[in-house]
């Protein structure tokens, strides 16, 4: 028997219990029906960062950006690609920085895009900077 993890939906921010040997499998919302993973980072707003960051038994990787930041723009799609690569050992998700002024303060955002990755609701890893997909792979892989 397989132990569970804990991971927040992406649709209606419902925590589900899916045993670790079935995260490949597709697996539906508990409560929504959709899909848990979807291969795409999923946006944190101040309604919804907390849950994902402390109630996910998966690493989650946080791109904070900026829609007229020019860097953040050019390394979107590398986020992306790793995303899709990644999921559902860990959870790939985006903050608009200008949106969430608040969540962007309270995380000492200085210089974006800026990656954080957290394990059990703590941060473990941060890096500045865009990157290109294969680093953002080799950087996540290292710190998770």
């Amino acid at each position: 028997m397989s132990a569970n993890k804990h991971v927040v939906c992406p649709h209606c921010n419902a925590v589900n219990r899916i045993p670790a040997d079935r995260l490949s499998q597709s697996p539906a919302c508990g409560k929504c029906r959709k899909p848990v993973f979807t291969g795409e980072p999923v946006k944190l707003t101040a309604e919804n960062y907390q849950k994902h960051i402390n109630r996910s038994d998966l690493p989650i990787v946080v791109d904070y950006w900026a829609p007229w930041c020019g860097p953040c723009k050019m390394m979107a799609p590398a986020f992306a690609q790793v995303a899709s690569q990644m999921e559902p050992e860990i959870r790939f998700a985006k903050v608009n920085t200008e949106e969430e002024q608040v969540i962007a303060s309270n995380m000492a955002i200085r210089s974006i895009p800026t990656m954080v990755i957290f394990k059990n609701g703590r941060e473990v890893a941060r890096q500045s900077g865009a990157m290109r997909a294969a680093d953002i792979l080799n950087w996540v892989k290292r710190s998770v």
